[in-house]
């Protein structure tokens, strides 16, 4: 489920005491090292203004009408000073370019300091981020002070601005289903919907009721039942459940397919309790281990805060994401614990294929053979960024973290997916974690991307974030 790269527009600055012959290579340059780097890029056409680059507010005006030309074709601008720049023509071309702004500069060579050579790129970085700052435009800038883009680190920037920039982008007009009433007794996993819309999510709930009465139109001969049923085959093991959970598990998948597609649903959460064990006999755990996999997000118990951050971490990793519990200790291990959940760890993630089993908790509840459709299975070592999110005083407010998953062992009969996790300072992210009213899921990517996430909803959409 790899993430398409962002499209980046490009911006040259300049200006007339310094060199302009550098801005002709500086050009080619930025857009076949962004086309190595697997980015397609925009760049204005180099006769419309002096050199190709823009010095002064009117070329700043020729910049911003050619960006309104191309509005929704770029997800970021990278700025580029190849010297010292312009900051009044940078202000009249990005003002109102409403997206994130890379700024980039070259840096000097020591054998390349004469005035027809010397770049200034290093001071004039500052006139551009001073400007910017003084008419309150956001901003990018990332380290060292300047950068070559034919260096790795150029290449490392690009990757943390495009992480980010795909996060900004992706969290703006988006809908996000609850499939399903949140069940009573959990009070932790409650949402202001009006704070979401006021960051451009849209909910929509739909009621139990409505998928059990999709789940009963369907036939086995229809072709997504049909087709449903050998995708479920092919991804796990089902040696231990019964024909008729199975065929129930295939119909609820399509009608939860159904209303992702009806609604246009670019994440979602689903009451997974009690109600599925005692009118359908199935646990829709595997459904969301399947979904999560290949990338429609999807989290437990109507935990909408969740599915929100799930979708956040999605996007600026370009993989699988899932909700878990903060379970169990390990041992007087202090940096480390077991997170958990019943099923819906993506395969991805996974040691292997799992199995389909029984829920050996909700058993207790509704009956042995009532409740078949965690799989289970351990998740993988991986380096991984984790978070979550929750609505207070209008506002949503998140946390993140880095940690990693170890190969460390868990008792055979520990029920569900499960991986230890590991993270210095563990206890301290608890307490914080918990002081702070954040619920006891948390959604987990692989890789290490907390960085550009927490930029992207710090200073480009304004939520609160707290690191632990």
């Amino acid at each position: 489920m790899a993430q398409q790269k962002t499209t980046f527009a490009l911006y040259f600055g300049n200006r007339g005491s310094f060199p302009a012959s550098l801005i002709a290579g500086a050009r080619q340059q930025m857009q076949s090292r962004l086309a190595e780097l697997g980015h397609n890029t925009l760049i204005m056409d180099a006769e419309l203004t002096a050199h190709g680059a823009i010095e002064t507010p009117r070329e700043g005006e020729i910049y911003a009408n050619w960006l309104r030309k191309h509005q929704g074709e770029f997800g970021g601008v990278i700025l580029s000073l190849p010297n010292f720049g312009d900051e009044n023509g940078a202000i009249a071309a990005l003002k109102d370019c409403g997206v994130p702004i890379l700024i980039q500069a070259y840096p000097d060579e020591f054998d390349k300091m004469a005035p027809e050579l010397r770049r200034d790129a290093f001071c004039g970085k500052f006139s551009i981020m001073d400007v910017f700052r003084q008419n309150a435009l956001k901003f990018t800038a990332l380290k060292p002070h300047t950068q070559d883009p034919a260096s790795a680190g150029f290449a490392a920037n690009v990757d943390y601005f495009d992480r980010m920039c795909r996060v900004v982008g992706g969290m703006k007009d988006i809908v996000v289903g609850a499939i399903g009433a949140r069940t009573t007794a959990f009070k932790t996993v409650r949402i202001d919907e009006v704070a979401l819309q006021r960051q451009g999510i849209t909910m929509e709930t739909l009621d139990l009721s409505d998928i059990f009465a999709r789940v009963a139109a369907l036939e086995d001969r229809d072709e997504k039942v049909q087709a449903k049923a050998e995708r479920l085959r092919g991804y796990t093991n089902w040696d231990a459940v019964p024909d008729e959970a199975f065929d129930k598990l295939v119909k609820l998948g399509v009608a939860i397919d159904q209303v992702v597609e009806e609604y246009r649903m670019d994440a979602l959460a689903i009451r997974c309790w009690i109600e599925m064990q005692q009118q359908l006999g199935i646990s829709p755990c595997v459904l969301l281990s399947e979904m999560n996999d290949r990338g429609v997000i999807t989290a437990c118990e109507v935990d909408i805060g969740n599915a929100v951050a799930m979708r956040a971490l999605a996007l600026a990793s370009g993989d699988v994401v899932t909700c878990l519990d903060w379970n169990n200790n390990y041992g007087d291990d202090e940096d480390k614990c077991i997170l958990f959940h019943c099923g819906p760890v993506p395969q991805t993630m996974m040691t292997d294929r799992g199995c389909v089993a029984d829920h050996a908790i909700l058993a207790n509840a509704v009956g042995k053979g009532n409740a078949y459709g965690p799989c289970e299975g351990r998740i993988k070592p991986m380096p991984f960024t984790f978070g979550s999110m929750l609505t207070e005083d209008g506002q949503m407010k998140f946390y993140l973290g880095e940690a990693r998953f170890t190969d460390d062992p868990i008792a055979d009969d520990f029920f569900g997916c499960a991986g230890v996790m590991q993270m210095r300072g563990l206890q301290d992210a608890l307490q914080t974690i918990g002081y702070l009213g954040h619920r006891h899921h948390v959604s987990v990517t692989p890789q290490y991307v907390a960085g550009p996430i927490y930029e992207a909803l710090t200073k480009y959409i304004g939520c609160e974030v707290t690191c632990v």
